[in-house]
């Protein structure tokens, strides 16, 4: 069975569903804060493959992870009882990546990534972010990280694009550039 394809049949399914009954930005955030406890917590899919589990503990527990303490939409709830009664769950992180892709094509949102030796301020995050809208014509949805390793400079992710300004980057091409320079005149 591909995974592909059922992971983008149920998340067609809960977009189409979102939409028609008016939701569809709750249910993003639901399943946006959902794949992101994916992504942090590596051992929930492990957990939701564990037959020892009820379903109600399962429940519980994808609904802990997509909206903390607050209460689920009902649409979300709904379609996470379909999701486990049909033994979907192993497909749940695809699902969640799969709708997060068609609703920001759907919304015209681009995501990006920006990597920094040192944390950035609010005000260059909202230039970057709005410069980086104005360019795309749509939404940005920017994410930062820090990575000392870079030791200076930046990397921006946009879409599928990578610009890679960092320090430990251009040191590395200087370095390539004189191994390939002292190899032709060996």
């Amino acid at each position: 069975m591909d995974i592909g394809i059922v992971s983008m049949r149920y998340a067609k399914a809960l977009i189409e569903y979102a939409h028609g009954t008016g939701v569809e930005e709750r249910v993003y955030g639901e399943i946006r804060m959902l794949e992101r406890s994916f992504r942090k917590n590596p051992d929930m899919r492990g957990a939701l493959d564990n037959p020892i589990l009820t379903i109600r503990e399962k429940f519980a527990l994808i609904c802990t992870a997509a909206v903390g303490d607050g209460v689920a939409s009902r649409e979300f709830t709904r379609f996470i009882t379909l999701i486990l009664r049909n033994r979907r769950e192993n497909f749940l992180h695809y699902i969640c990546l799969g709708f997060l892709d068609l609703y920001r094509k759907l919304k015209h949102i681009g995501v990006g990534k920006l990597i920094t030796a040192v944390p950035v301020s609010r005000a260059v995050w909202e230039r970057i972010r709005d410069n980086a809208s104005a360019l795309l014509h749509a939404q940005m949805e920017l994410q930062t990280e820090v990575d000392p390793s870079i030791e200076g400079g930046f990397i921006f992710d946009i879409n599928d694009y990578r610009l890679d300004a960092s320090v430990a980057t251009q040191l590395k091409k200087v370095k390539q550039q004189f191994i390939d320079k002292n190899r032709r005149i060996v």
